[in-house]
């Protein structure tokens, strides 16, 4: 049907009308708060870094920081080798007061003087001799040339030992032990004063819980 001159213009006014009113609508739309739809958005979260790599790095990083284990050392006696005292009818302990008296008893050996008498000579080894070898240092001290020489030149002695080895250890029919010691001793007197070294075998015997010397020679006599 053919619409007059009137009902076009008609038609064209409602048209605009209806696509304002659509433009309004959106308008207010957006500025009554209204937001469009955000477009879904994907995150990409980093997988976790995995316990094998950073085990590693971080087991590097502490033996870097610890220094390395010492090894602990293991004494000789119990390395495998021999344990030499158990073949000896002392103890290490025993063999080292042993040598205590010996050379405390070379220094009391070398050290006298032209003023003192025999029995105060002997008094020097008490506790480092038997009765017996006592006695016998003090005849020697007092022997009549010996004792007239000494007092003659006003001899004075000091000395003292270093034990050198042990020469020997007996265990039967009784324990000793035998050193090999070299006495020293400097004398004074009216003539410059002389040094003089000489090597000698002294014997000790065990007494109480100690040692007693009850021998001593000359080295080269080759007591054993």
């Amino acid at each position: 049907m053919d619409l007059t001159p009137g009902q076009q213009r008609l038609v064209f006014v409602v048209v605009v009308l209806a696509l304002a009113g659509l433009g309004i609508y959106l308008l207010n739309g957006r500025g009554s708060g209204g937001t469009p739809a955000a477009a879904p958005q994907t995150t990409t979260t980093p997988p976790p870094a995995s316990s094998a790599a950073v085990t590693p790095a971080a087991s590097t990083q502490a033996a870097s920081a610890s220094p390395p284990a010492t090894p602990s050392a293991t004494p000789a006696s119990t390395a495998g080798g021999a344990e030499i005292y158990q073949w000896l009818p002392f103890s290490p302990a025993g063999l080292t007061a042993a040598a205590n008296t010996t050379t405390a008893f070379a220094k009391a050996y070398a050290t006298w003087s032209y003023t003192e008498t025999a029995t105060a000579y002997g008094a020097t080894f008490s506790g480092l001799a038997t009765d017996q070898e006592i006695t016998t240092l003090e005849e020697g001290n007092s022997a009549p040339g010996l004792a007239q020489q000494r007092a003659t030149a006003k001899q004075a002695s000091t000395g003292s030992g270093t034990i050198n080895s042990i020469r020997s250890i007996v265990t039967v029919p009784s324990t000793s032990v035998m050193f090999l010691v070299t006495i020293t001793d400097t004398v004074t007197s009216t003539q410059p004063a002389t040094t003089k070294s000489t090597q000698y075998s002294v014997t000790l015997i065990p007494q109480g819980t100690g040692w007693l010397v009850n021998d001593i020679e000359l080295s080269t006599l080759g007591n054993s």
